[in-house]
């Protein structure tokens, strides 16, 4: 058991511990931020859809504000080449 001691004691071990547990910690964090790229980009896309359909929606809504109230009032509307 002394001698692994004396082995991590020495300077290349440590040295070697070091550099490799800097290595996975970069390899970590580089994985960490593709993956939050990833998500940022399928939330922006779920908001431009979100866009999208709210605008329909809207348009949806304002066309129908404004269809006739009632057959003679769409009867007028036709007659006078305004639908």
């Amino acid at each position: 058991m002394g001698w692994i001691t004396a082995r991590l004691a020495s300077g290349a071990v440590s040295k070697t511990l070091g550099v490799l547990l800097a290595a996975f910690t970069i390899a970590l964090f580089v994985l960490n931020l593709r993956r939050a790229g990833e998500r940022a980009g399928r939330l922006a896309e779920r908001l431009s859809t979100s866009e999208r359909t709210y605008e329909v929606q809207r348009q949806m809504l304002d066309a129908a504000s404004r269809r006739p109230a009632n057959r003679n009032a769409l009867v007028e509307r036709l007659r006078d080449g305004q639908f």
